[in-house]
């Protein structure tokens, strides 16, 4: 059975974060340094603008995009219920959050607890509370979200995270919301959720990111660079380095979402949103670097081809141009992103990764592989 409860947690008497960020097993949780030098004091401030409060369902909201959007949302007087398993605490104190914000945020937050692949529970139990809005953060598959429209006919609005990895490859860069679609991309799912949300009688939004960075990222976009820029090493870097891509700041993307609630300019429409800017694979080591304040690194360029990695991945990123317009975005909605490349690495560097937090361990072992055969043909 689910419940419905008002989450409050004791307050730390200091600062303290974990020493991973996804192993929290409490409202408070240790580090394993004490931060006692100067604060970094947060870029991309959880400003927000108006509106009539509403009764609002997230689906997930405990990690990354949702950690950020959930604040906003209880900023603006919204009243906020987190989707979960349960298996994550519901609040957490954010790197840089002042004691006063994070204990108004977690007295205010309310918690679902349940299963969104038990659909008829998710039905019954939705269908008794009610919901004005749904932002569904977590959502894959079609079938997840159909039981959430029939518990709720009366939602004002549905916001879906799709991903601009639906795009069909294209000679013609960046990517638009006209443009094709793969039905074979491996987030085909939530195309066929965007395909069953404009099928239905119900006022949706769908907000397609690109890469997306930021503090408690749990995909190695950045932290990919810092463990190797923090460990004096080459960076391995596919082909010849020029591939352009794009990243959008979290902080960015959460307010893209509180853009859209009750927005007629966002009913029934596609947004992309990342960075203003786009950036070489290349540039993108030598921004990682300038953010955590180290030498320009080395890069190493090498031939995918040569080499089998087997199931191991060695670079984050998709190797293409990958990058998409936020033109619409900018022009519909008024939103503009706050940061630049840079400073919103810093911003990740200095409330996660500078602080000694990360997701995932350092794993070198396809570097060296792609090193030591460069070494070889140096030799």
């Amino acid at each position: 059975m689910a419940s419905l409860m008002v989450v409050q947690h004791r307050q730390p008497s200091s600062t303290v974060l974990s020493s991973t960020l996804s192993d929290f097993n409490g409202a408070r949780v240790t580090f394993s340094v004490q931060l006692r030098r100067k604060v970094w004091q947060p870029r991309g401030a959880l400003r927000v603008s108006a509106s009539s409060a509403k009764k609002i369902l997230i689906m997930g909201g405990t990690r990354f995009i949702g950690i950020f959007l959930s604040r906003l949302l209880v900023k603006e007087g919204h009243q906020v219920t987190l989707f979960t398993r349960g298996k994550a605490p519901i609040a957490q104190q954010l790197p840089g959050e002042s004691e006063a914000d994070f204990s108004d945020f977690s007295s205010k937050i309310l918690h679902f607890k349940g299963d969104r692949q038990d659909f008829d529970f998710v039905k019954t139990s939705l269908a008794a509370e009610g919901f004005d809005v749904v932002y569904d953060i977590n959502g894959r598959e079609a079938v997840e979200v159909e039981p959430i429209l029939d518990a709720l006919p009366n939602l004002e609005q549905y916001i879906y995270c799709s991903s601009a990895g639906v795009y069909l490859k294209t000679d013609y860069p960046p990517h638009y919301e006209v443009d094709a679609v793969d039905p074979k991309s491996r987030h085909r799912g939530k195309l066929e959720t965007e395909s069953l949300l404009a099928s239905r009688d119900v006022n949706w939004t769908s907000i397609r990111p690109v890469y997306i960075y930021g503090p408690l990222n749990y995909n190695p976009v950045e932290e990919w660079f810092f463990h190797r820029l923090k460990a004096g090493r080459p960076i391995p870097v596919p082909n010849s380095g020029i591939q352009i891509t794009q990243l959008g700041h979290v902080k960015d993307l959460a307010t893209a979402f509180i853009k859209v609630l009750g927005n007629p300019n966002a009913s029934k429409e596609v947004f992309n949103i990342s960075g203003d800017k786009y950036v070489t694979f290349d540039g993108l080591a030598r921004a990682c670097a300038k953010a955590g304040g180290f030498p320009e690194p080395e890069i190493v360029h090498y031939s995918p081809k040569e080499f089998d990695f087997g199931k191991k991945k060695p670079f984050p990123f998709r190797d293409q141009h990958f990058f998409a317009s936020i033109d619409k975005a900018k022009s519909l909605l008024g939103w503009t992103p706050e940061f630049d490349l840079v400073e919103g690495l810093t911003d990740s560097y200095n409330l996660d990764f500078g602080r000694g937090t990360f997701r995932k361990e350092a794993d070198f072992s396809t570097d060296d592989i792609i090193l030591g055969k460069s070494l070889v043909l140096q030799s």
